[in-house]
């Protein structure tokens, strides 16, 4: 009898890392290879340009728009890649006055690069899993003010973080917080040997997530 038992407790300690591998593997093969996320939110823009007595010019605040795809490489890493418009007034910051709008800002977001997802929680009704993203890509700036009219594009690298929520394998939702950092190029727009400034441009977004 004892050595039937010893037997069938090996059998077991053998069986269950090979379960939990294929258990893996189905996982996998169930989860969608490829995402589609159309989304939308909110911009935040910095300055493009610091002048004297504090005067700036920037974007205002405004909406963006866009969708991004990804195409899943393991359970966790993911290469995405996504478009987005952001439209908003010039303005032009004066101390003690505030912004001033001088024309219109159209803002178009390129870029491609990585998603870290965790493991999702299983501590509520639906799968929630947190990531984060590393990228670069354009930022496109169509600029106008009356008849003038003026484009730049400048490069731009972004980090972001978020989470997806899954209601079934292939649908859920995407919060998300994205940063691109860059600098508006003056002499393209303007011809004038001015530099711009450095900024933080932020996008908080949401979005439905289609898998295929």
């Amino acid at each position: 009898m004892l050595k039937y038992v010893s037997l069938a407790t090996a059998a077991c300690l053998v069986a269950a890392p090979l379960h939990a591998q294929q258990a893996d593997r189905a996982a996998v093969a169930r989860a969608p290879l490829y995402q589609i996320t159309p989304y939308a939110g909110y911009m935040v823009f910095g300055d493009m340009l610091r002048g004297p007595v504090g005067t700036s010019l920037s974007s205002a605040n405004g909406a963006v728009y866009g969708a991004q795809v990804g195409v899943n490489l393991t359970r966790h890493i993911s290469v995405v890649g996504n478009v987005a418009r952001a439209g908003a007034d010039m303005q032009v910051g004066i101390p003690f006055l505030g912004g001033l709008s001088v024309g219109t800002s159209t803002a178009w977001l390129y870029d491609g690069g990585l998603q870290f997802s965790l493991p999702a929680s299983d501590r509520s009704a639906l799968p929630i899993r947190p990531f984060v993203q590393v990228g670069a890509g354009a930022i496109q700036y169509e600029v106008q003010s009356g008849p003038v009219s003026a484009k730049a594009t400048n490069f731009a690298g972004n980090a972001g973080v978020g989470a997806d929520v899954a209601f079934t394998p292939n649908f859920g939702a995407r919060l998300m917080a994205k940063d691109y950092i860059g600098k508006f190029d003056v002499q393209e727009a303007t011809q004038l040997p001015v530099e711009g400034r450095l900024s933080h441009n932020l996008a908080f977004s949401a979005g439905i997530t289609l898998g295929f």
